[in-house]
């Protein structure tokens, strides 16, 4: 495990003192602003105080503009919408926040470190590329800035110890690359109404002889997908699991995003496993050194084959028919329809859309009747390993292209939407935490349930295991390409799933060897025959046996959480 850098609190590194303001702040302006920002984890003193520091500190740069861009979800369509009028009002500098799909992001980000002409002032880009960054020596350096040359535009109200998973961002040495703007993990999602029916569990009980609930393990997954299929509830046809499998690069998110941990194909470690990672790349000494066995790395080994064999057979099996077909933003909403029973697992940044809080998935007043809990995991994962995936959008500049005022204009304008003031209005909206004092508010705890035990979870000390694709990944536009061109011929039964993982596998080392990065860069093991890495402890792993099918009721879950 990395250490993690803890900096020192700003308040006494900036001694800023808002009684000092000598300047003039319109304060029906920020008054507006501090209603609209309601419900707040901060109180409406202190959010008075962080922007009027705000204003103050954006004076030099009254009357000039920046361009930012990040993906197309709800938390940054507000953004969009809502902060860039509140930030222009209360400082003066006009921000265009474009809001476009998630490769445009990328494409656009990888062109800017290309060619050094600047597209954009800040990108809310994947903490998944802190590997890239850290290895291209492309991301300003936070840590640096905030301390040193950014120090006057550093908002003194920040806290960093008050942001959920900082670590994301940061690169070997703890240093800050990115900072979280929005996150949102995958979890397990079910219809806990169906889950805790006296006749289904009934039912359950007898014919697979163990209790109906929320599945531990892939094996229980499996019979519980199997329970429901076919099953007529409320006039509807029910399936047991949903997913998706067009051809696209969404279905290589679904892997990299991380199909492969949640089967145990890395090694123990948070948040990334080491020496091999959840990719299946090993890494030594922060130098990526292959992905295939025969190099000592995971990704076309046993336990990332019957990762994707599981999730061809479940698609094939316990999905709608139509599900293949899918992409990532068609399928994200089918669970509200009200016909499917779980699904291993979901992006949370979904359960904003407004068909979870109605009818036929939720009561009249949008109390829903699914659940969120912790992935159950396969049979090839360890305790102390990552379970599951967190999509960490970040704040990220880059260092060559924007420099001066633009730098420091798109540092305040970052720390705006990141701010104690805004954050817990702006999960309210997108459903995508950051902060611990949104999470741990007093708004959320009388209003948990709503959310479905999302609040739960991000209370309890599971939430660590949850982790991004970390600094191990060389580069990731490159790598993760190879797994959506890889994965779909598997779906659709023209090369098997081992043949699959070893076309990714070879891939990724191929690229590999050919990367010359300034900071870190590949240098691959030579080959090896797969006995001898599949001898050795750890991943990548030899074959296993499947386990026993376990489960556990929702409601004593809740409650161990709750003692820990």
């Amino acid at each position: 495990m990395r250490t993690l850098l803890i900096l020192p609190t700003l308040v006494a590194a900036l001694s800023f003192v808002a009684s000092d303001l000598s300047f003039a702040v319109d304060k029906a302006v920020l008054e507006k602003w501090i209603a609209e920002f309601q419900p707040c984890a901060i109180s409406k003193e202190e959010q008075m105080q962080e922007l009027e520091w705000f204003a103050q500190a954006a004076e030099p740069y009254k009357g000039r503009a920046i361009k930012s861009v990040a993906e197309d979800i709800k938390t940054h369509i507000w953004e969009s919408e809502v902060l860039t009028r509140a930030f222009e009002e209360i400082t003066g500098i006009k921000v265009t926040h474009d809001i476009v799909g998630e490769r445009d992001v990328v494409d656009r980000l990888q062109l800017q470190i290309q060619t050094n002409r600047k597209l954009y002032d800040i990108y809310v880009n994947d903490a998944d590329f802190i590997g890239t960054h850290l290895r291209l020596d492309s991301a300003l350096n936070f840590t640096e800035y905030m301390t040193g040359e950014g120090k006057d535009v550093t908002n003194p109200y920040l806290d960093l110890d008050d942001f959920l998973n900082l670590e994301f961002g940061q690169d070997y040495d703890g240093n800050q690359l990115q900072i979280p703007d929005q996150q949102f993990a995958n979890l397990y999602w079910f219809r806990y109404d169906w889950f805790t029916n006296p006749d289904f569990m009934q039912e359950f009980q007898e014919k697979y002889g163990y209790e109906l609930g929320v599945p531990l393990n892939w094996e229980a997954y499996e019979d519980i997908a199997e329970f429901f299929t076919g099953k007529k509830i409320d006039g509807q046809t029910v399936y047991g699991h949903i997913d998706y499998g067009k051809k696209s690069p969404s279905l290589g998110w679904r892997f990299t995003d991380a199909w492969l941990s949640i089967a145990g194909v890395g090694d123990q470690g948070i948040p990334n496993g080491l020496p091999v990672d959840e990719w299946g790349i090993r890494v030594e000494n922060g130098i990526p050194v292959g992905a295939s066995v025969e190099r000592g790395g995971a990704a076309n080994g046993p336990a990332a084959v019957y990762a994707l064999t599981k999730y061809v057979d479940w698609l094939n099996k316990y999905a709608p028919p139509f599900a293949a077909s899918m992409t990532w933003s068609e399928s994200g909403s089918m669970p509200a329809r009200g016909n499917i029973a779980q699904q291993i697992f979901l992006y949370i940044t979904w359960l904003s859309d407004d068909n979870f809080h109605k009818p036929p998935v939720a009561d009249e007043n949008g109390n829903p009747f699914w659940r969120v809990a912790p992935t159950p995991h396969g049979k090839y994962w360890d305790e102390g390993m990552k379970v599951g995936y967190q999509d960490a959008g970040s704040w990220t500049i880059l260092k060559d292209s924007v420099t001066g005022d633009d730098r420091a204009m798109a540092w305040l304008w970052a720390q705006f939407c990141i701010s104690k003031t805004v954050d817990l209005k702006k999960f309210l909206v997108g459903n995508t935490p950051i902060r611990k004092s949104t999470i741990f508010s007093d708004y959320l705890t009388e209003h948990a349930d709503y959310y479905g035990g999302l609040i739960e979870f991000y209370r309890s000390p599971e939430e660590k295991k949850w982790t991004d694709s970390g600094p191990n990944v060389p580069h990731y536009p490159l790598l993760a390409e190879q797994w959506w061109m890889n994965i779909a011929p598997a779906v659709t039964g023209k090369v098997t799933p081992q043949e699959a993982m070893d076309n990714i596998a070879a891939a990724m080392d191929d690229i590999m060897g050919k990367l010359q990065l300034k900071k870190f860069s590949p240098v691959l093991n030579a080959r090896r025959d797969r006995a001898y890495w599949l001898n050795q402890p750890g991943a990548p792993k030899p074959e296993r046996p499947d386990q026993q099918p376990s489960t556990m009721p929702y409601d004593e879950m809740m409650k161990q959480w709750k003692r820990k």
